[in-house]
Protein backbone atom coordinates (compact mmCIF):
# COMPACT_ATOMS: atom_id res chain seq x y z
CA UNK A 1 0.00 0.00 0.00
CA UNK A 2 2.76 2.43 1.08
CA UNK A 3 4.48 1.46 -2.68
CA UNK A 4 1.63 2.03 -3.95
CA UNK A 5 0.77 5.80 -2.41
CA UNK A 6 4.38 6.57 -3.46
CA UNK A 7 4.79 5.87 -7.32
CA UNK A 8 0.80 7.73 -7.43
CA UNK A 9 2.80 10.89 -5.56
CA UNK A 10 5.56 10.40 -8.23
CA UNK A 11 3.37 10.42 -11.21
CA UNK A 12 1.63 13.24 -9.88
CA UNK A 13 4.71 15.16 -9.46
CA UNK A 14 5.73 14.34 -13.18
CA UNK A 15 2.41 15.53 -15.02
CA UNK A 16 2.57 18.77 -12.93
CA UNK A 17 6.45 19.13 -13.79
CA UNK A 18 5.13 18.50 -17.38
CA UNK A 19 2.51 21.12 -17.09
CA UNK A 20 4.22 23.70 -16.27
CA UNK A 21 6.91 23.06 -18.91
CA UNK A 22 3.73 23.45 -21.60
CA UNK A 23 2.86 26.51 -19.43
CA UNK A 24 5.82 28.33 -19.91
CA UNK A 25 5.48 31.57 -21.33
CA UNK A 26 7.94 33.08 -23.76
CA UNK A 27 9.37 36.70 -23.60
CA UNK A 28 6.92 39.22 -22.83
CA UNK A 29 7.70 43.46 -23.18
CA UNK A 30 8.99 45.98 -24.93
CA UNK A 31 11.05 45.02 -27.93
CA UNK A 32 14.18 47.29 -28.24
CA UNK A 33 17.01 48.72 -28.96
CA UNK A 34 20.40 50.98 -27.90
CA UNK A 35 23.71 51.91 -28.29
CA UNK A 36 25.79 48.70 -26.88
CA UNK A 37 29.58 49.86 -27.31
CA UNK A 38 32.25 49.09 -24.72
CA UNK A 39 36.06 50.36 -24.54
CA UNK A 40 38.73 50.26 -22.56
CA UNK A 41 42.48 49.37 -21.73
CA UNK A 42 44.33 46.89 -23.84
CA UNK A 43 45.37 44.99 -20.55
CA UNK A 44 41.83 44.09 -19.83
CA UNK A 45 39.45 41.27 -21.30
CA UNK A 46 36.74 43.04 -23.65
CA UNK A 47 33.82 41.37 -22.16
CA UNK A 48 34.84 43.87 -18.63
CA UNK A 49 34.92 46.60 -20.45
CA UNK A 50 31.97 48.98 -19.84
CA UNK A 51 29.48 50.69 -21.79
CA UNK A 52 30.53 54.13 -23.07
CA UNK A 53 28.45 56.82 -24.60
CA UNK A 54 31.45 57.81 -27.20
CA UNK A 55 33.69 56.02 -29.55
CA UNK A 56 36.66 57.95 -29.41
CA UNK A 57 39.04 57.74 -33.39
CA UNK A 58 42.29 58.92 -33.00
CA UNK A 59 44.07 59.07 -36.49
CA UNK A 60 47.29 59.55 -34.92
CA UNK A 61 47.66 55.53 -34.17
CA UNK A 62 47.04 54.86 -37.61
CA UNK A 63 50.02 54.85 -40.14
CA UNK A 64 50.44 58.08 -41.92
CA UNK A 65 48.92 56.30 -45.57
CA UNK A 66 45.31 56.08 -44.17
CA UNK A 67 43.14 58.64 -44.91
CA UNK A 68 39.90 56.47 -44.36
CA UNK A 69 38.87 54.48 -41.12
CA UNK A 70 35.56 52.52 -40.87
CA UNK A 71 34.11 53.16 -37.40
CA UNK A 72 31.40 50.03 -36.75
CA UNK A 73 28.97 51.47 -34.10
CA UNK A 74 27.30 48.52 -32.49
CA UNK A 75 23.68 48.26 -31.38
CA UNK A 76 22.28 45.51 -29.43
CA UNK A 77 18.76 44.51 -29.25
CA UNK A 78 15.93 43.84 -26.01
CA UNK A 79 13.79 40.98 -26.62
CA UNK A 80 13.46 37.87 -28.54
CA UNK A 81 15.72 36.88 -30.95
CA UNK A 82 13.77 36.62 -34.72
CA UNK A 83 14.28 34.24 -37.84
CA UNK A 84 14.19 37.26 -40.07
CA UNK A 85 16.22 40.31 -40.27
CA UNK A 86 14.42 43.76 -38.59
CA UNK A 87 15.96 46.90 -39.77
CA UNK A 88 16.36 49.72 -37.37
CA UNK A 89 16.39 53.64 -37.87
CA UNK A 90 19.04 56.47 -36.77
CA UNK A 91 19.55 59.81 -37.15
CA UNK A 92 23.01 62.34 -37.57
CA UNK A 93 22.03 64.61 -34.65
CA UNK A 94 22.76 68.41 -35.96
CA UNK A 95 23.15 69.26 -31.88
CA UNK A 96 25.89 67.47 -31.07
CA UNK A 97 27.57 67.07 -34.67
CA UNK A 98 30.67 69.37 -35.52
CA UNK A 99 32.10 67.12 -38.20
CA UNK A 100 31.05 68.98 -41.58
CA UNK A 101 29.76 65.02 -43.94
CA UNK A 102 31.31 65.02 -47.21
CA UNK A 103 34.74 66.47 -45.65
CA UNK A 104 35.12 64.25 -42.37
CA UNK A 105 32.71 61.68 -43.11
CA UNK A 106 30.86 60.09 -45.72
CA UNK A 107 26.90 59.81 -45.61
CA UNK A 108 25.51 57.79 -42.83
CA UNK A 109 21.97 56.83 -44.18
CA UNK A 110 19.32 55.84 -42.00
CA UNK A 111 18.44 52.31 -41.87
CA UNK A 112 20.79 49.51 -41.17
CA UNK A 113 19.81 45.78 -40.00
CA UNK A 114 19.52 43.27 -36.90
CA UNK A 115 20.60 40.00 -38.92
CA UNK A 116 18.50 37.08 -38.22
CA UNK A 117 19.13 35.12 -35.63
CA UNK A 118 21.33 38.07 -33.99
CA UNK A 119 20.96 40.52 -30.74
CA UNK A 120 23.72 42.48 -32.94
CA UNK A 121 23.58 45.41 -35.66
CA UNK A 122 26.32 47.71 -37.00
CA UNK A 123 26.58 51.52 -38.44
CA UNK A 124 29.35 51.79 -40.26
CA UNK A 125 30.42 55.44 -40.61
CA UNK A 126 33.18 56.11 -42.62
CA UNK A 127 35.74 58.70 -41.18
CA UNK A 128 38.32 60.92 -42.76
CA UNK A 129 41.33 62.29 -41.99
CA UNK A 130 41.62 65.89 -42.96
CA UNK A 131 44.07 68.24 -42.33
CA UNK A 132 42.16 70.23 -39.94
CA UNK A 133 42.22 67.59 -37.31
CA UNK A 134 45.62 67.69 -36.51
CA UNK A 135 44.85 71.10 -34.66
CA UNK A 136 41.15 70.51 -33.45
CA UNK A 137 38.62 67.76 -32.89
CA UNK A 138 35.16 66.91 -34.83
CA UNK A 139 32.25 64.72 -33.52
CA UNK A 140 29.56 63.05 -34.98
CA UNK A 141 26.11 62.62 -32.72
CA UNK A 142 24.14 59.77 -33.51
CA UNK A 143 20.18 59.22 -32.41
CA UNK A 144 18.28 55.93 -32.47
CA UNK A 145 14.80 56.47 -33.74
CA UNK A 146 11.84 53.92 -32.80
CA UNK A 147 10.20 52.22 -35.74
CA UNK A 148 7.93 49.64 -36.43
CA UNK A 149 10.49 47.13 -35.08
CA UNK A 150 12.33 48.50 -32.13
CA UNK A 151 11.55 51.03 -29.59
CA UNK A 152 14.30 52.83 -27.69
CA UNK A 153 15.38 51.53 -24.27
CA UNK A 154 17.69 52.82 -21.55
CA UNK A 155 17.53 56.02 -21.47
CA UNK A 156 18.67 56.28 -18.26
CA UNK A 157 21.42 53.63 -18.53
CA UNK A 158 23.38 53.75 -15.08
CA UNK A 159 26.21 51.36 -15.05
CA UNK A 160 26.59 49.00 -12.05
CA UNK A 161 28.18 50.31 -9.33
CA UNK A 162 32.03 49.55 -8.42
CA UNK A 163 32.55 48.05 -12.37
CA UNK A 164 34.55 49.50 -14.29
CA UNK A 165 34.31 53.21 -12.57
CA UNK A 166 38.01 53.16 -12.59
CA UNK A 167 37.53 53.33 -16.49
CA UNK A 168 34.68 55.20 -16.88
CA UNK A 169 35.19 57.94 -15.04
CA UNK A 170 31.88 60.09 -14.94
CA UNK A 171 30.25 57.90 -17.35
CA UNK A 172 28.70 55.88 -15.18
CA UNK A 173 24.56 56.81 -16.38
CA UNK A 174 24.13 57.87 -19.55
CA UNK A 175 21.17 57.97 -22.75
CA UNK A 176 21.88 55.06 -24.38
CA UNK A 177 19.69 56.07 -27.34
CA UNK A 178 22.33 58.27 -28.13
CA UNK A 179 25.75 58.02 -28.96
CA UNK A 180 28.91 60.46 -30.10
CA UNK A 181 32.13 59.55 -32.46
CA UNK A 182 35.23 61.79 -31.87
CA UNK A 183 37.62 61.98 -34.11
CA UNK A 184 40.97 63.84 -34.17
CA UNK A 185 44.98 63.55 -35.44
CA UNK A 186 45.64 65.58 -32.73
CA UNK A 187 49.33 64.44 -31.24
CA UNK A 188 50.55 64.82 -28.22
CA UNK A 189 53.79 64.20 -26.51
CA UNK A 190 53.44 60.57 -25.58
CA UNK A 191 54.11 58.88 -22.36
CA UNK A 192 57.70 58.00 -23.46
CA UNK A 193 59.72 60.85 -24.76
CA UNK A 194 63.46 60.73 -24.08
CA UNK A 195 64.40 64.80 -24.58
CA UNK A 196 63.58 67.91 -23.23
CA UNK A 197 64.31 72.02 -23.80
CA UNK A 198 66.27 73.77 -21.06
CA UNK A 199 63.47 76.43 -20.04
CA UNK A 200 65.88 79.55 -19.92
CA UNK A 201 67.52 79.05 -22.85
CA UNK A 202 64.90 77.20 -25.28
CA UNK A 203 68.27 74.73 -26.10
CA UNK A 204 66.95 70.82 -26.95
CA UNK A 205 68.89 68.56 -25.15
CA UNK A 206 69.17 65.29 -23.64
CA UNK A 207 68.44 62.18 -26.35
CA UNK A 208 65.64 63.55 -28.77
CA UNK A 209 65.54 67.31 -27.39
CA UNK A 210 62.42 68.74 -28.11
CA UNK A 211 59.05 66.87 -29.30
CA UNK A 212 57.63 68.04 -32.36
CA UNK A 213 55.12 66.03 -34.56
CA UNK A 214 57.32 66.28 -37.58
CA UNK A 215 60.25 64.59 -35.45
CA UNK A 216 57.97 61.75 -34.17
CA UNK A 217 56.77 61.31 -38.25
CA UNK A 218 60.13 60.95 -39.49
CA UNK A 219 61.07 58.13 -36.53
CA UNK A 220 58.20 56.24 -37.27
CA UNK A 221 58.93 56.41 -41.18
CA UNK A 222 62.89 55.48 -40.74
CA UNK A 223 62.58 52.57 -37.77
CA UNK A 224 58.50 51.28 -38.57
CA UNK A 225 57.27 52.42 -35.41
CA UNK A 226 54.08 53.94 -34.44
CA UNK A 227 52.69 56.33 -32.01
CA UNK A 228 51.52 54.15 -29.70
CA UNK A 229 55.17 52.29 -29.47
CA UNK A 230 56.21 55.54 -27.35
CA UNK A 231 53.15 54.93 -24.95
CA UNK A 232 55.30 52.51 -22.10
CA UNK A 233 58.68 51.60 -21.32
CA UNK A 234 57.42 48.12 -22.23
CA UNK A 235 57.47 49.22 -25.98
CA UNK A 236 59.76 51.83 -26.18
CA UNK A 237 62.63 50.42 -24.19
CA UNK A 238 65.95 51.89 -23.20
CA UNK A 239 67.82 50.14 -26.12
CA UNK A 240 65.38 50.39 -28.49
CA UNK A 241 66.12 54.27 -27.57
CA UNK A 242 69.55 54.02 -27.86
CA UNK A 243 69.33 52.71 -31.49
CA UNK A 244 66.69 55.64 -32.68
CA UNK A 245 69.16 58.02 -31.02
CA UNK A 246 71.99 57.25 -32.88
CA UNK A 247 70.20 56.19 -36.38
CA UNK A 248 68.23 59.19 -36.16
CA UNK A 249 71.60 61.58 -35.80
CA UNK A 250 72.78 59.72 -38.61
CA UNK A 251 70.27 60.33 -40.84
CA UNK A 252 70.19 64.06 -39.63
CA UNK A 253 74.07 64.48 -40.63
CA UNK A 254 73.43 62.68 -43.38
CA UNK A 255 70.76 64.70 -44.69
CA UNK A 256 73.02 68.00 -44.10
CA UNK A 257 75.64 66.85 -45.80
CA UNK A 258 73.63 66.46 -48.46
CA UNK A 259 72.61 69.93 -48.80
CA UNK A 260 69.18 68.66 -48.01
CA UNK A 261 68.54 69.67 -44.38
CA UNK A 262 65.69 68.61 -42.40
CA UNK A 263 64.24 71.66 -40.40
CA UNK A 264 61.41 72.47 -37.97
CA UNK A 265 58.35 74.14 -38.78
CA UNK A 266 60.54 77.35 -37.03
CA UNK A 267 63.17 77.09 -39.41
CA UNK A 268 65.59 75.40 -36.89
CA UNK A 269 67.33 72.28 -37.82
CA UNK A 270 65.91 69.04 -36.50
CA UNK A 271 67.90 68.34 -33.59
CA UNK A 272 68.67 64.67 -31.92
CA UNK A 273 70.89 63.50 -29.45
CA UNK A 274 74.13 63.67 -31.20
CA UNK A 275 74.37 65.98 -33.85
CA UNK A 276 77.12 68.95 -33.77
CA UNK A 277 74.74 71.55 -34.27
CA UNK A 278 73.06 73.13 -31.28
CA UNK A 279 69.19 73.84 -31.47
CA UNK A 280 67.29 76.79 -30.20
CA UNK A 281 63.27 76.54 -30.21
CA UNK A 282 62.00 79.58 -32.53
CA UNK A 283 65.82 80.09 -34.02
CA UNK A 284 65.92 79.36 -37.92
CA UNK A 285 68.92 78.36 -39.55
CA UNK A 286 70.20 80.47 -41.61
Amino acid sequence: MKSFIYCFRMLIMVFSLASCKKEMMGYEGMEGIYFAVTSGPSYAAPNSWPYRPYTNIEFVKQPASVKEYIANIRVMIVGPVKDYDRAFTIEVNPDSTTAQEGVHFLPIGNTFTVPADSIYGYIPVTLKRTADLATTSKKIGLRLVANENFSLVFKNWKAIPGLGESYLGADTAFDASLHTINISDLMVQPAVWRGSVVAATKVETGAWGAFTRKKMELMCQLFNLKYEDFSSDVTMTLVLSNLITTEMSRYLINQFNAGTPVKEDDGRLMWCGTVPWTSIIGVPYP
